[in-house]
């Protein structure tokens, strides 16, 4: 029996448990039933593991001969949405709700892991299991990395499921696919004075506005119009009241791109002209910048083992080209650590009304692509680990 039959078997296993999770999601840090139920299944399936990254889990698949290591990620956690759906699986966690398709993340990992239990006489060297915590908070991926997860692997593989590509089809390119994520806050300090007597003062809110439309300038005249890069402002704090001059003023943004040089870059370019701009209205400004998440470039020869391990489940019609996106995925970290790819599997149908992005309170997806998830997991590793 081959992986596709085997997933298929598995379908209603793996449908059960996405709606599970979709019925009690949790947000990041918290995914403490998340967390237990996959153990509970992993105890069923006599699959050993370890508890992580506090939610997390690292479970361990021994082939029949020794060999490489792969590692299969699955995030869990959800978001702070308000669910829209008139599901019977509908959220029942106020505020939370998996918007962004982890449940079938965890769901097809599972299945994945039912699937390799089976097939381990086929399997040479080890599969890792990483159902990691708090991706949407950028932070759960480091931290497992941190404690050491990623020791001993050669291979690394994820999946995210996609709303903007057709349930059957799978994009697994090489190069970047999704980019950088920084973050960064810059306080303007001025002097404070009354509304009608601006010149005592140095508006902390004009310095603030005058940062704001220079920072554009930075995609659009320092970097090259061959690189995609993003500079968005997304919160303004300035003022106390109508008649006040402000004295302080604080911007939060963030910046994206795929050029690892780039985002090495970015903070000094927001840093001159932050302070530059600041002075020139007799004020002056900070920076802070914090990293996020590193762009997520497939590997080369990851991206190509994937890609036949797709056409040996859906032909070479189930292949489709993706253009990359400028949302951030934690992944790239464990990029950082071996090679590896992260694969976009469509889950688009509009006749089901799977036609929302991520992240919107109506967002749902074809549970067809589900079993085709949790084939691509068990054949990427029976793949990589295989390979000659």
């Amino acid at each position: 029996m081959n992986m596709k039959e085997l997933a298929q078997k598995n379908k209603q296993y793996i449908i059960d448990l996405r709606r599970e999770f979709h019925k009690y999601p949790e947000p990041s840090w918290k995914e403490v039933r998340t967390s237990k139920r996959i153990k509970e299944e992993l105890d069923k399936m006599q699959i050993p593991y370890i508890s992580v990254a506090g939610t997390g889990v690292v479970a361990t698949i021994e082939g029949k001969n020794k060999g490489k290591t792969v590692a299969l990620r699955a995030d869990i956690d959800a978001l702070q949405v308000n669910e829209a759906n008139d599901v019977s699986y509908k959220s029942q966690n106020e505020g939370i709700m998996h918007a962004c398709g982890h449940d079938g993340h965890g769901a097809m990992l599972l299945g994945a892991a039912k699937i390799l239990n089976e097939s381990k006489e086929r399997i040479n060297g080890t599969v890792k299991l990483f159902f990691q915590p708090a991706e949407e908070l950028a932070e759960g991926a480091e931290k497992m990395v941190q404690e050491g997860v990623m020791e001993g692997v050669d291979g690394v593989f994820g999946i995210h499921l996609w709303s903007d590509l057709p349930c059957g089809t799978v994009s697994v390119e090489e190069g970047p696919r999704m980019a950088s994520a920084d973050l960064f806050k810059i306080k303007v300090v001025g002097k404070g004075g009354h509304g009608s007597l601006p010149h005592q003062g140095v508006d902390a809110v004009v310095v603030a506005s005058a940062i704001v439309m220079d920072l554009q300038s930075v995609v659009s005249r320092e970097i090259s119009p061959l690189e995609s890069a993003v500079v968005s402002v997304g919160k303004f704090v300035g003022g106390t009241r109508f008649n006040v001059i402000a004295d302080e003023a604080v911007l939060e943004g963030t910046t994206r791109c795929f050029n690892n040089q780039i985002r090495k870059d970015f903070p000094k370019m927001l840093e001159r002209i932050a302070k530059n701009t600041a002075a020139s209205y007799r004020a002056e400004a900070e920076l802070e910048y914090t990293p996020g998440t590193p762009a997520t470039i497939n590997e080369v020869v990851c991206s190509r083992v994937a890609e036949k391990s797709v056409e040996k489940l859906l032909g070479k019609e189930g292949i489709i080209k993706m253009e990359k996106v400028t949302g951030g995925e934690d992944f790239a970290m464990y990029l950082e650590k071996a090679p590896g790819t992260i694969a976009f599997v469509g889950v688009r149908n509009e006749e089901k009304e799977a036609d929302y992005p991520h992240h919107h309170p109506r967002f749902n997806m074809d549970e067809d692509a589900l079993p085709i998830g949790s084939a691509l997991y068990a054949q990427f590793a029976t793949d990589f680990l295989n390979e000659k």
